[in-house]
């Protein structure tokens, strides 16, 4: 199955749930939200223990490896 944001190949599997083949791209079905069967890896981009949120109190970005949020472009401000 190709991807539809990046055109680039996806592992497809079929739903227990609804039965269309779909691209494995979480737990669950995109489709109807059936648990995929299998165990999805946890990968070190997946360790969300050490990131840092955003300072803007309406923002839910999180800041990069430059300082800056990934979302709203400000600066981070640690708090005081």
């Amino acid at each position: 199955m190709i991807c539809e944001k990046c055109g680039g190949e996806a592992e497809t599997v079929t739903c227990n749930g609804c039965g269309k083949e779909v691209a494995k791209l979480g737990a669950y079905c995109y489709l109807c939200g059936t648990g995929l069967q299998g165990e999805i890896e946890e990968t070190d981009a997946d360790d969300f223990s050490d990131r840092i949120l955003c300072s803007d109190g309406t923002c839910i970005g999180v800041v990069n490896e430059q300082g800056v949020c990934k979302v709203c472009g400000k600066p981070y401000i640690p708090e005081t």
